[in-house]
């Protein structure tokens, strides 16, 4: 069957679309946190476990900053020291809510107009001191603090509910996050 170029045009903004939707979905048995209270969330969050990915690969120190802009999105900025090259690596990026302000569903852009899921699955509600986060899919999780250091009591509660969520912790990274000399 051959296909005209405006059916491989739809076809083709079709699978984009389907692309672009999944990247800013939720993963499946993954419930976002309700009752966020997003200005107690703003400010900085230091990143304290990761699944390491390409654009944080080889970084230590890494934390993040949420700021809210005029137009309601949140002005997200990620900072990490690179070793290799000794040299901090920043990346700034926008993130809007999916539905509401109190579900911890975002949709985060580093560039342009490709958006990835930020989903705030388990959070500290009394004092914002901890959150776990995930993208959308099991292949992205963060466990980040408001401290650059917590206790191991702490990190071992992470991986027990990571690991009872699905999330395959073998490469696992634990942040170093001393101070640059």
């Amino acid at each position: 069957m051959a296909f005209s170029n405006s059916r491989l045009k739809l076809l083709f903004l079709l699978s984009l679309l389907s692309l672009i939707v999944a990247c800013t979905g939720v993963p499946q048995g993954i419930k976002p946190v309700t009752g966020l209270n997003a200005d107690k969330y703003l400010g900085k969050w230091y990143e304290i476990a990761r699944l390491d990915h390409s654009f944080e690969e080889g970084l230590s120190r890494v934390a993040a900053e949420y700021e809210l802009q005029d137009d309601g999105s949140i002005k997200v900025t990620n900072r990490g020291f690179d070793a290799a090259t000794g040299e901090w690596s920043v990346a700034e990026g926008r993130a809007v809510f999916v539905e509401n302000e109190s579900t911890g569903h975002l949709k985060v852009s580093f560039f342009g107009p490709f958006y990835a899921s930020y989903v705030i699955f388990e959070l500290d509600k009394k004092k914002y001191q901890y959150a776990y986060v995930t993208g959308y899919d099991r292949d992205y999780l963060w466990f980040l603090s408001r401290t650059p250091e917590v206790s191991a009591e702490a990190i071992a509660r992470f991986r027990e509910v990571a690991a009872e969520a699905g999330f395959d912790l073998e490469e696992l990274v634990v942040v170093d996050q001393s101070p640059v000399e």
